[in-house]
């Protein structure tokens, strides 16, 4: 017998009225100053009515755009030649006129990850809250992650909310204070470690901010001004600085409302396929993770985002000698003792991976390979691994003829996950006619399911454009599992 998941028919469809205000960049401080210049030249009242259409046709649209032209003001006034002080309305003009829209969804919706809302108050007997998140992709084919909420019913109904109109990306926390011990590890590891990288940091105390960094790095740099590695030093230092960081939403804000736009020189081209899990740690406390992929344009960077809110998230660098690729996926608890987490770092096979330290992953251990037709081509996870008291069931994506991903399960044994209890033969999921068509046909993926009662609740992407719901029988897929035998062709363990 072989397990199918049931289709819901629910489809969350890429809706491009939901934009975002970004900073519109010319790249040229010459066009810049005539930009400036143009505006300074109109006369109060022009620049008055000017002001007063812009907010008229925007602000309805937008979440406090005031404020946000304030800021794009702050960044941009250096290059206004004199120190005269202009009108509240000059700046927000000089703002708007270095402000643009994104619709961050306006090509895709999709690769959804499942969890729990933290907040179940005022839910109705036998409903559960639940968040998604989801890779939005917009114009120049960046990624960022944003939010949807729902419930799940006492029938096991699955309802989701109308998204606000409006969408806001967060704001960084000023002078976000780094480890020292933590950082120097991480240079170590990127192979920054050198007499030239400790005078920079020789200055700086056991927490420093980014602003303490660059004042030293400044400081030190009439030392090594004919040194040919000071550069390369100097910005690996800030870029890794910049690539651990803290952003915050307004609390008044809607989960739906915020959306976390790349930030990091590693982000330029994107953050894709987040893959939430609720991890509780040994003191019962609760935190929430995403393992995550950067991307610059020419390099994939994993990375870590953490919250235990929603509304105030860390960003870190995952580092380590087994650091590589995509698609790594936390446990949602430590297992003997250690963070655990699966992977794919050669993009063909699963591996299972321990660390002392959920930053720096130094090992892997190879876990599953392509066995079936289906997955031929590679293997990879679909989220983190969900316990069961049959085991840690993890949902996988196959590759296989014609590039056509399926999902599929297998089963990890709870106090040992490096034992494979069993594994589907066939997919339990695979794209039908309605599902194939997209920005890469043939493709259903997802990034993370839960489990309701009896049900395997998967959200999952159709043809990296839209997304949708299936679910699984619990009972009658983890039987299928369990019941699997070396006799069926199914290898309870898997040797390099």
């Amino acid at each position: 017998m072989s397990i199918k998941a049931t289709r819901t028919g629910i489809v969350l469809r890429p809706d491009p009225t939901r934009v975002l205000f970004r900073p519109f960049e010319l790249g040229s401080t010459t066009r810049t100053l005539k930009i400036i210049a143009r505006v300074g030249s109109m006369t109060d009242e022009e620049a008055e009515q000017k002001l007063d259409e812009v907010i008229r046709e925007f602000g309805g649209r937008h979440y406090k755009l005031e404020r946000f032209l304030l800021q794009r003001f702050e960044q941009i006034k250096t290059q206004l030649l004199t120190d005269e002080p202009l009108t509240e309305d000059r700046k927000l003009l000089l703002g708007a006129y270095f402000t643009m829209e994104y619709s961050l969804e306006s090509a895709a919706l999709f690769n959804p990850s499942m969890i729990w809302h933290p907040d179940q108050t005022n839910v109705p007997p036998g409903y559960k809250r639940f968040i998604l998140s989801l890779r939005a992709t917009g114009e120049g084919h960046v990624s960022s992650i944003s939010f949807r909420m729902g419930y799940i019913d006492d029938t096991g109904k699955i309802v989701l909310r109308k998204p606000s109109r409006y969408v806001t990306s967060p704001d960084m926390v000023p002078n976000h204070v780094f480890n020292r011990a933590i950082f120097e590890r991480k240079l170590y590891e990127l192979r920054l470690e050198n007499s030239i990288q400790e005078k920079m940091m020789a200055g700086l105390g056991d927490a420093f901010s980014l602003s303490e960094l660059e004042a030293q790095i400044k400081r030190v740099s009439a030392q090594f001004r004919y040194n040919a590695e000071y550069e390369t030093i100097a910005s690996g230092l800030l870029a890794l600085a910049k690539s651990n960081y803290e952003v915050h939403f307004d609390d008044d804000q809607s989960l739906d409302e915020r959306c976390i736009f790349p930030n990091s020189p590693n982000e330029t081209n994107g953050i894709e396929d987040a893959r939430f899990v609720q991890f509780t740690d040994d003191d019962g406390q609760i935190t929430y993770y995403a393992t995550y992929t950067a991307y610059n344009g020419r390099v994939t960077f994993p990375q870590l985002l953490e919250t235990k809110d929603f509304t105030h998230f860390s960003v870190s660098t995952l580092n380590g000698a087994e650091v590589s690729n995509k698609g790594m996926a936390l446990f949602p608890r430590k297992v003997n003792g250690k963070y655990a987490m699966i992977s794919r770092q050669d993009g063909e096979n699963i591996y299972l991976m321990y660390s002392d330290d959920l930053y720096f992953w130094q090992t892997k251990d190879i876990l599953l390979k392509p066995t079936y037709n289906w997955e031929y081509v590679q293997l990879g996870n679909c989220g983190s691994p969900i316990e069961t008291e049959a085991g840690w069931l993890v949902l996988s994506h196959g590759v296989g003829p014609m590039r056509k991903y399926a999902i599929g399960a297998f089963l990890l044994d709870l106090n040992d996950p490096c034992k494979v209890i069993g594994r589907t033969v066939e997919p339990i999921l695979s794209p039908d006619e309605n599902e194939r068509e997209g920005y890469v046909p043939n493709v259903v993926y997802s990034c993370g399911a839960l489990i309701n009662n009896d049900e395997l609740i998967i959200p999952y992407a159709m043809a990296d454009h839209a997304s949708s719901f299936a679910t699984v029988n619990v009972k009658e897929l983890l039987a299928e599992l369990t019941g699997q035998t070396k006799s069926e062709n199914v290898p309870n363990e898997v040797t390099a």
